[in-house]
């Protein structure tokens, strides 16, 4: 399944999530990537938005391919395998820069904003796309230490075998495609996939906060 871009890929993520509308629920989408979606699911369903800002810890040498995921509050998620072929210095260095930058990320998009409560309510955790599930799984992480009286995982594309994980370990997961052949990379189910840049992410959240206070 090749979706057109990430925009399409949220519309048709909408139209699958839409029996959550009208329901107790928080989208949030990962950035930068999965702000383009969330907020068209956000907007099609009519749910509030937040951010939940977990940060990948790509490979030294593929910086696509997470060894490990940081959780916002600083719990890690890593390949056990792969840790161990990694120098463990690297990795702190990885960690420390990683977090900051998710600190930064939360800082200038959410621009003082306090974050919504999701105590007794359902988390729409939505992303592009999903490789290894490592930044999933801090998310999840993320959801939970907030709360969230239940976690549905929305993405366009994640290979079957980590579809079938996440299924055992959250109340639902809402995937467009889920190839036992995976590809190897988000972006080959895309034929646009450019880098979405910070001022998008805050044009897209100015725009559901325009269209709330409309409301």
């Amino acid at each position: 399944m090749i979706f057109k871009n990430r925009k399409d890929a949220g519309r048709q993520l909408a139209a699958a999530l839409s029996h959550y509308r009208g329901r107790p629920a928080i989208v949030f989408p990962l950035p930068r990537g999965g702000v383009v979606l969330g907020v068209e699911v956000a907007q099609a369903l009519s749910i509030p938005l937040d951010l939940i800002v977990p940060r990948k810890i790509g490979h030294p040498g593929n910086p696509e391919y997470a060894v490990c995921a940081l959780a916002e509050d600083g719990t890690l998620f890593c390949d056990p395998y792969e840790v161990e072929q990694l120098d463990a210095d690297w990795l702190r260095a990885s960690v420390a820069r990683e977090h900051q930058e998710a600190l930064r990320r939360r800082t200038r998009y959410m621009q003082g904003q306090a974050p919504l409560d999701v105590a007794g309510k359902i988390a729409i955790l939505v992303d592009d796309g999903i490789a290894t599930g490592l930044t999933m799984q801090a998310a999840i992480h993320d959801a939970r230490q907030r709360q969230a009286a239940s976690i549905v995982v929305a993405i366009p594309v994640v290979p079957e075998d980590i579809c079938i994980k996440l299924r055992s370990e959250v109340d639902d997961v809402i995937a467009l495609d889920s190839p036992a052949r995976y590809l190897g990379a988000v972006g080959a189910y895309f034929e646009d996939f450019d880098q979405v840049s910070d001022a998008e992410v805050m044009r897209l959240l100015s725009q559901v906060q325009q269209d709330g206070d409309a409301d």
